[in-house]
């Protein structure tokens, strides 16, 4: 357990996956909705079977988010020790936490555990503004890429975050 400005970090348990499963999907599915107008998310994002693959994958770190003792997220990342270039594979935030600086923290405590990243890289749906926005104007990721950029449900915009001087 690791505390950050008035956050818990725990390593994500098995006994975890279910929790965060709904919260994933409702995470998921209200920026779907918001963007596409109707649910959606990654293949598994709402049985708990991503989380299963990802989150306790041995290869990656993952935490769950806590905010007064209630689950608020989870971020899963992928730290490339060689290179110091490392992958924010996913990160979440309950939609009825969303919008009070969490993910902002959470990014923050990632900062901090890994201050010697060269740069982190990850990528996010080409529909999403709101990560968009979360990414490159709270964060200073840049777009690197677009991946199927005709393809209004499958684009993905891969961004990169060098480290500061």
């Amino acid at each position: 357990m690791k505390e950050h400005d008035g956050l818990v970090f725990e390593t994500v348990r098995p006994e975890d996956i279910e929790e965060l499963a709904r919260i994933m999907a409702r995470a998921f599915d209200a920026d779907s909705m918001m963007h596409l107008g109707r649910p959606g998310g990654p293949p598994g994002y709402s049985d708990g079977s991503f989380l299963r693959r990802y989150a306790l994958s041995p290869r990656s770190t993952s935490y769950r988010i806590l905010k007064d003792s209630r689950t608020a997220g989870c971020i899963i990342l992928w730290i490339n020790s060689a290179t110091r270039v490392h992958f924010l594979g996913c990160i979440f935030i309950d939609p009825e936490l969303q919008g009070l600086g969490l993910g902002t923290k959470a990014w923050s405590f990632v900062k901090s555990e890994y201050p010697d990243a060269l740069a982190w890289r990850t990528e996010t749906p080409a529909f999403s503004h709101r990560n968009h926005c979360f990414y490159v104007n709270k964060l200073g990721f840049h777009i690197v890429h677009i991946n199927s950029p005709r393809d209004a449900d499958n684009a993905m915009f891969q961004l990169e975050k060098r480290r500061e001087s």
